[in-house]
């Protein structure tokens, strides 16, 4: 069977000891036990690996339908021993993260790591929420090392408030921490490696420090890159949140009966992710009900278009197959 519908899988959850329980408030969902900080919605890993929810390929993997029907799934000519290239996940940020930094391409391969350019795509945020990414301006490589040796790190990274509706494009290389209170729709490179260069002196469950990867971190942050800007949501306009080699992603805000999506069968895989409100997604087939919390991946093979039911907000992914679209 040709894959040319939309495909929704399992949500893999992570207990963090940075995490809680927003996913399950503000989704509806049923979480496990735990301080669930993260649900990896789409992911193609060695190990981590998304099983399809529902329709035809219930209870097929991601890996699996990939290596019977790359075409389908991604266009002509994917190679199908090739991983699905993004990863898709929400982020409850109910404590602070660990200051960090992802290794840059001509960095990762020495490092035995891979490289990882993410997004942030701030769904939800409480007063005090904020980001820390880049360094303030003026701050020096010399000046870094000092704060790292004296535990005074905090004043020299940029800080900025957030709320609802901002996003922070990541590059790879740039130090950023995520500060607690935060609901975060994050895309990303499909890698898990991520450098802690200081951890706030927390420790973990049984009271010891995480690790630090320091040597490392210095060799990845780059010290040049500072106070970069939000994209703060310009209501009823379209806009582009990232535009970059690894991914495109567009963010669309539609009343009720608004389109979303008008696809013509483009060769192109897609994601589309449900921040607010309610979807309909229809093709040949049929019309599925997407909700806010959902992410589905749009096969090059399906022909469907996308309405909003109720008002929405929804994140739409593409370019992320190495090729730019055809239309």
């Amino acid at each position: 069977m040709t894959v040319d519908r939309p495909l929704v899988f399992r949500p893999l959850y992570q207990d963090r000891v940075w995490g809680g329980r927003a996913i399950e408030s503000a989704f509806q969902r049923t979480l496990p036990p735990g301080d669930i900080g993260e649900s990896w919605e789409i992911v193609d890993r060695q190990v981590e690996q998304s099983v399809v929810a529902r329709g035809p390929f219930e209870g097929r993997t991601l890996r699996a339908l990939l290596r019977d029907d790359a075409a389908a799934i991604m266009g002509p000519g994917w190679n199908p021993a090739r991983p699905f290239p993004i990863l898709v996940k929400w982020l409850d940020c109910r404590e602070r993260l660990s200051l960090q930094v992802h290794p840059p391409a001509g960095v990762a391969a020495a490092l035995q790591g891979e490289p990882k350019t993410e997004h942030w795509y701030i769904a939800g945020a409480e007063p005090h929420a904020a980001l820390m990414a880049g360094l303030r301006r003026g701050v020096t490589r010399a000046d870094f090392e000092r704060g790292l040796e004296t535990e005074t790190l905090e004043p020299l990274v940029h800080r900025v408030p957030v709320r609802a509706g901002d996003a922070l494009f990541v590059p790879s290389g740039r130090v950023h921490a995520i500060d607690a209170g935060n609901l975060i729709l994050e895309i990303q490179q499909n890698s898990d490696t991520t450098y802690r260069v200081y951890d706030w002196g927390r420790v973990d469950r049984q009271g010891r420090a995480r690790p630090l990867h320091v040597v490392e971190s210095l060799q990845c942050i780059d010290f040049d890159d500072a106070e970069p800007a939000l994209t703060r949501r310009q209501h009823g306009d379209d806009t582009t949140l990232a535009d970059c080699a690894e991914f495109r992603i567009r963010l669309y805000e539609r009343a009720a009966g608004g389109t979303l999506l008008d696809r013509d069968g483009t060769p192109e895989a897609r994601t589309l992710s449900v921040v607010t409100g309610e979807v309909t997604v229809t093709d040949g087939r049929g019309t599925d009900t997407y909700l806010a919390g959902d992410n589905a991946l749009l096969p090059a093979a399906a022909t469907c278009t996308a309405h909003a039911a109720s008002a929405a907000t929804v994140l739409i992914t593409d370019r992320f197959t190495g090729r730019p679209p055809l239309h």
